[in-house]
């Protein structure tokens, strides 16, 4: 586990810094994907979770899901082209689980990317700290939990 300003980044998955999305490389050759712990701090209480349906494309940098918190309503964006193979049912029910847990239970859906380099521009490993240290520098974002 990487922590930056109070914010833990999972080191076994990828990041889009810029969409605040974290990837998981499934075994079939698919990605979980859920918000990281930038995305719940910035929103807030999630109210809200609609992702694309079972069977959509989704092409990269567009919104493979919206999602409402009492601070904000936008799209989550997805870095890659690709298909919805499913979508987590339970953070539909009940979006707060992307706040309690948001690299587990509040994950938002599963998609199969549409070619096999879909992972250009994420960053993990040793580049994951500087990557959102910069990214926090530059949004003049405090932290995880500096707001509450």
């Amino acid at each position: 586990m990487i922590t930056v300003r109070g914010c833990a980044f999972p080191t076994h998955l990828l990041y889009d810094v810029k969409n605040h999305v974290w990837y998981e490389r499934l075994g079939d050759g698919s990605f979980r994907v859920g918000m990281d712990a930038v995305a719940v701090a910035l929103a807030g209480d999630i109210l809200a979770f609609t992702p694309r349906r079972v069977g959509r494309q989704v092409e990269s940098g567009k919104a493979c899901a919206v999602v409402e918190s009492g601070k904000w309503v936008g799209p989550a964006r997805i870095a890659f082209d690709g298909v919805v193979q499913a979508v987590n049912d339970a953070m539909i029910d009940n979006p707060s689980l992307a706040n309690d847990d948001p690299y587990g239970k509040g994950y938002m859906l599963i998609a199969r990317a549409a070619d096999d380099a879909p992972v250009a521009g994420l960053v993990s490993g040793n580049e994951l700290a500087d990557a959102y240290e910069a990214w926090m520098a530059g949004a003049d974002f405090a932290g995880c939990g500096a707001g509450d």
